[in-house]
């Protein structure tokens, strides 16, 4: 049974049931799109039904890798950018006490993350860090070239190395790359490194319910076995029904375009508990690096609350009135915990004595739709059960089919990126890459101007 439950009743103040019903075709001829492989970017559709495709030995392999880096390991090492890193980083920060460091489960290595920027101090202070525990790297890049990652990698790898001698450093390796070609994979099958395979046809940003995401997830002692399975229930209901009245995932896509159409381009993905931050920052890259293409899309943005209720709160409540916001909602916590009766009552709390922070919380939720309805902002709400990792699966696929479709409805390519490619032709020109040396020359030319 499908767990994720939309709400755009807080959104008919600013459009109408028909505008978003009137996408009813348009949805299903994109569903159709999308499932018969016609539409834009249609080589990238792997991702469609890769929860039922899911191979138990693929699972054993993974659950297997895992179980080896853990038994080394008090730290393993993500090395990657965007989708090669965020979806994993999105499920193991939901799932995990954000005091992980402090206290860490016996035989759950620390999960750090590096190959996403180029900080010296960044770099310089995980390899600190490294020197004193025992550790091992995932290293994630189709091509094994992008420069962050593969930079990061290159330290890491030498770093190992050193510590632990070549022969043991390749036992604490992994890599998660293309099947046949590229320098990443070269270089494992040089060095006898483990291997996993990025598909072919599933683009980064949709690729966590591939190794990618499977095994630092798994490694971090998590069930990625649920995790594929709610994803492929959601798979399942999601090909079974089109219609905006009963599928979360067509209603979104519906909802959101029609605000878009009605000049509210931002939307702003909202969190109340703070194990979701790295989820909403999963969501940015898949909606943004999806939809915004030819001068189009909506931008994707992202609130912790109550936390930025003391800050961005401030213009969500009056400045332009371009944006709506989507709660993600969670019903039930993992914890229990009541607020105590205090004698003196000094901050006046006594009036919540007895009542569970989640209480407190909820309310905080609601009081602050009312409020930002009332100023000029639609709300839309997306509420889950609570956060495991069948949830999660679930999660994960509604958010990656309404993006196809609403990126459909947007008629771009939801499955490229070219505008990503401009930033590295300048950074490759300013650092005299060979084969650049016109760029360099002309971008030198346009600085000293």
């Amino acid at each position: 049974m499908n767990h994720i439950q939309f709400d755009y009743s807080k959104a008919l103040g600013f459009i109408t049931e028909g505008e978003i019903l009137n996408l009813q075709q348009k949805i299903n001829d994109n569903y159709r799109a999308i499932y018969n492989k016609s539409g834009k970017g249609n080589d990238f559709l792997g991702w469609v039904d890769l929860p039922s495709k899911t191979e138990n030995a693929l699972l054993d392999k993974i659950e297997k890798t895992a179980a080896t880096l853990r038994s080394k390991s008090e730290v393993c090492v993500v090395t990657g950018i965007g989708g090669s890193y965020l979806g994993a980083r999105a499920v193991i920060e939901a799932l995990s006490s954000p005091f992980n460091l402090l206290n860490k489960k016996k035989g759950n290595p620390v999960v750090l993350y590096a190959g996403h920027n180029i900080s010296e101090d960044y770099l310089t202070e995980l390899l600190q860090v490294l020197n004193e525990k025992e550790y091992s790297l995932i290293v994630i890049s189709k091509s094994g070239t992008t420069t962050e990652p593969a930079l990061a990698f290159r330290l890491l790898r030498s770093h190992l190395e050193n510590k632990y001698g070549e022969k043991e450093a390749q036992s604490r390796i992994v890599a998660i790359t293309d099947k046949a070609k590229g320098a990443l994979k070269q270089l494992a099958t040089e060095k006898g490194y483990e291997t996993f395979v990025v598909p072919d046809d599933v683009g980064g940003r949709y690729s966590v319910l591939t190794p990618v995401g499977l095994l630092p997830i798994a490694v971090a002692g998590h069930d990625v076995r649920k995790l594929i399975s709610g994803a492929k229930e959601m798979e399942s209901f999601v090909a079974s029904e089109s219609s905006i009245k009963t599928n979360p995932v067509s209603a979104y896509a519906a909802v959101r375009n029609v605000l878009y159409n009605n000049g509210k381009v931002v939307e702003i993905t909202v969190n109340y508990e703070p194990g979701l931050l790295f989820f909403t920052e999963w969501w940015k890259q898949l909606y943004g690096e999806s939809e915004g293409k030819e001068n189009k899309g909506i931008f994707p943005a992202g609130v912790s609350n109550t936390t930025d209720l003391h800050s961005m709160g401030q213009y969500i409540q009056e400045g332009l009135r371009n944006i709506f916001e989507t709660v993600i909602s969670v019903e039930k916590p993992e914890n229990t915990l009541q607020v105590p009766a205090d004698n003196d009552n000094l901050d006046k709390l006594n009036y919540l004595a007895g009542k569970r922070i989640h209480e407190v919380n909820q309310m905080a939720e609601l009081g602050t739709t009312i409020a930002h309805v009332d100023g000029g902002v639609p709300n839309l709400r997306i509420t889950i059960p609570e956060i495991n990792e069948f949830v999660l699966g679930q999660l994960i696929y509604f958010y990656e089919m309404a993006c196809a479709v609403s990126g459909y409805i947007l008629d771009v390519n939801p499955f490229d990126q070219p505008g990503v490619e401009a930033y590295k032709r300048n950074m490759f020109a300013l650092l005299g890459k060979p084969g650049f040396e016109a760029e360099t020359e002309a971008i030198r030319k346009r600085i000293e101007g």
